[in-house]
């Protein structure tokens, strides 16, 4: 599993996801693990791949990871 970081965000923006995540009940890196795969997924859905709702989610279900992320499949 590989890791990244993100320089240079507005201060904005990472208020942003700190609420965004506070409403989840996640941390800021769960929430940013949740909006990638989100939006990927979306990309991969065009292509066949990927699904809308992941298994054991509910609308404070578990942290993303890259065995529940449907883009992770699309590796």
């Amino acid at each position: 599993m590989g890791s990244r970081i993100v320089r240079n965000l507005d201060d904005a923006v990472i208020a942003a996801l700190k609420r965004r995540a506070a409403r989840h009940n996640r941390s800021a890196e769960a929430e940013h693990r949740e909006i990638l795969c989100t939006a990927l997924a979306g990309e991969q859905r065009g292509r066949g791949v990927g699904a809308t709702e992941r298994p054991g989610r509910g609308s404070n279900g578990p942290t993303a990871s890259s065995s529940r992320c449907p883009a992770a499949s699309a590796r």
